[in-house]
Order: structure tokens, then sequence, then C-alpha cells
């Protein structure tokens, strides 16, 4: 909360600040460790600060974290500005642990139904035109929202989903310097983890906008995200988007490998399974106010993130009276194809208790529906995969927000 200050109160602060430490000492407690807080500087423009280091660091006093699981660890989606996700933040997924490769000695072959097998380095790739782009990233298991559980936060219930600049070599090219035959119609990707992770996707997505990365926000691939390289897939199930990537091989139909038969499929009514589901479709979700957030009566702004794998957001509408009305939201450029979209909607709350929410419209038209009509479409049993119902919160009367879990 802010508070009002004066001349004399300024005035008074600067001839009784007193410095709380030397420097001396100042560098010897950060050199061990110690945060701003445990160090406790009085007056902070009376010693000099920290020199310069090889690393930039983020201050001690903003604990952003991912939470982590044996296979998983979430992004702190309610503790996010603008539309990219630190690299450090953004989700993982992995089947197999991360592995350690070095980059000199990896690389990638590309064989099957092709006229000349090439076997690429990541100078190589490094030759070839480099493309970057902006686009989301997300995991097809991407929800935790049936229960009971009230005291869920934004990552909690959808945190394996993040946002970077992209960087690499349009897969396009690649296949143009290999030739790929007339009646090649799909290709394995392979990854190089103890999982040996390897999806069949459609050579159309390849000659669509499919990327073979090297960099992540304007540095190397993290190896976390795959470093060296990895493919990426935007608006795809980010289990497609295989990490490590070590070959690629071409033929004439999928290969159903584990992660597209017994893994990565959703059950659908009529006793059938829906297979190959690669796009993302539609999601928004308030970013704040959630869980474990208190409000005030009065002005404040419902902010979020809404994003479609099948293109551009064009409209977000929220509710605050448990979904009988809605109000279409501003959303806050850039808005990019296949990305992460601000929004944001000005609130009066008078203090009564409610149920705001969110949901949204792609530029196919697609809205975002409620999970009992994803349950009517598909049936009771889903698998957990392609889930993205519009998600509530319940503001109490006495300001205390709260997931609203659907069950």
């Amino acid at each position: 909360m802010s508070r009002k200050i004066n001349r004399r109160t300024v005035l008074g602060g600067a001839a009784t600040a007193a410095v709380a430490i030397t420097q001396t000492a100042f560098a010897k407690a950060v050199q061990i460790g110690l945060s701003e807080k445990e160090i406790q500087l009085d007056d902070p423009t009376k010693v000099p600060g920290v020199p310069p280091g090889q690393l930039g660091t983020r201050s001690t006093f903003e604990k952003l974290v991912k939470s982590p699981s044996e296979t998983s660890s979430r992004t702190p989606l309610q503790d996010l500005y603008g539309i990219i996700t630190p690299s450090d933040l953004h989700f993982e997924r992995h089947h197999g642990g991360v592995p350690v490769i070095d980059p000199a000695r990896h690389e990638l072959l590309i064989h099957g139904m092709v006229d000349k097998p090439m076997v690429f380095t990541l100078a190589d790739l490094k030759r070839f035109p480099s493309v970057s782009r902006i686009c989301f990233l997300e995991c097809s298991g991407n929800y935790r929202g049936r229960g009971t559980n009230e005291k869920l936060r934004p990552q909690d219930i959808c945190g394996l989903t993040s946002q970077s600049e992209w960087t690499g070599v349009m897969l396009s090219t690649l296949f143009r310097e290999v030739g790929v035959k007339p009646n090649a119609s799909w290709f394995l990707a392979e990854g190089s983890d103890a999982a040996v992770m390897t999806r069949s996707v459609p050579v159309s997505k390849a000659f669509d906008d499919a990327l073979i990365v090297y960099a992540q926000n304007g540095e190397p691939l993290r190896p976390e995200q795959g470093y060296p390289i990895r493919l990426l897939l935007p608006g795809w199930e980010g289990n497609a988007s295989v990490k490590w990537l070590r070959r690629l091989e071409l033929a004439d139909q999928p290969f159903m490998t584990r992660e597209e038969t017994s893994k990565y499929t959703e059950p659908i009514k009529g006793g059938k399974i829906r297979q190959f589901s690669f796009t993302i479709d539609a999601r928004s979700i308030i970013t704040f106010p959630t869980y474990p957030a208190t409000i005030q009566k009065g002005w404040l702004e419902i902010r979020g993130i809404a994003w479609s794998g099948r293109g551009k957001v064009t409209k977000v509408e929220v509710s605050t009276d448990n979904g009988r009305t809605w109000r279409v939201a501003e959303i806050q450029g850039p808005v990019l194809d296949k990305a992460h979209t601000r929004f944001r909607y000005l609130w009066q709350w008078n203090g009564s208790e409610t149920v705001i929410m969110s949901r949204v419209t792609d530029e196919t038209g697609y809205l975002q529906p409620t999970l009992r009509q994803l349950l009517d479409a598909r049936g009771a049993d889903t698998g957990g995969y392609h889930l993205n119902p519009i998600t509530a919160w319940r503001v109490t009367s006495s300001g205390q927000v709260l997931f609203r879990p659907e069950v």
C-alpha cells in the first residue's frame, strides 16, 4: 500500500539514517549468501552495492519458483508480467530426466524416404537462415481442476504452459535440403534422452511452421528445454516437440510409438480413442485476483492470459456473476499467432460473494467450453489430455479468493 510523504519526513529520514554495516561487511554478507533482509541495510545510499557479476540475479525479495514433481514443474503464471516466460521459469516435463549432451558431438540425422540422407551438426544448422518467433508451448495434460481443493493457484491448475522467443532453422528448409519424397507423409522425431522419446508428426506440419530450435529468449536452449536442439511445433501439444533431437525419419505412415498409442490419446464416447489430437485448443485463465489473494471492496483490475493453438486470440470475455453475464475484456497487444495474449478487465467489487471467470474465442470462432460441455462431448473418462475448461474463482464476502473446483 502506498503512503504519503512530505518534505519533513524526507529530511528527517535522511538526517537520522544510519549505516548498518560497512562496505567490507556488506560484500562478505553477499558472498556467503545472506539475503537483503538478513543484511538489513538501514540506508542503501550509504554503502556501495554489489559490483557487476558474470550473471544477473533476481532480488532475493522476489520468490519466483516453479512447483516441481518427479516428472514436471509448473510455471508460476500468477507471478509473471507480459507474455514472455523467463527461461528458468519455463515449465518442464521429462520422461527420462535431463540428459547432459556435448553440442560439439551432437548430430541430427535425417533419413528414410528422402533423396539424400544427411547428418547435420549444430554448426551446420546455424549456417542456414535463422528464424525467430514467439509462441507458447503447452503439455496436453495441462489441467488440474477436478476435485474439492480450493487452495490452487493458476500455476497449479495450468502451469504446464510457457512462452518464449524461439530461434532456429525452419524444418522445411532442411527437408528441402535432403529432398523429401512425394509419398512421404509422416516423420518420426527421436530424442537423445533416457526415454528415447519418439513421436510421429505429419510432414505437412514440417512444411507449415515447424522449426529446429537451438536458442530460447536470446540464449542457447537450456538443458531442460532440449539443449542443444529440439523440435518445435507451434500450437501443438508439447510432447510432440521432441527435445534433445537426434533423428528424423521420413515414411508414408505414422510409426505408432508408445507416446501416441498407450499415451497421449483420449477416450471419447462410443468406446473409441482419439489419436493424433495435436492441436492445443483455445484457453484462458485469470491470473489476478486468484488464490491466495485477498481483495478490498472497490475498483480492481482483473488480469489474465489467453491462447490458442489454432491461431490468434480475437476476444476474451469476463464474468463477475458466476457466468450469468459476460463482458468483453481489453486485449493487450501484441496479439501474436499461437501465442499467450494478455487481457484485463476493470471491475468494481461491491463486497458480495461472487464467482469470476474468463473465456476466450480464437480466430477460427472456437469458444472455450465449460468442463460440462467437454464431458458431454467426450464422455466422463477423458483420459486427462486436451482439457481446456473455463476456470472459475470464488470471491468470498471477506475478500478471500479461492479456486472453485470442477467436480
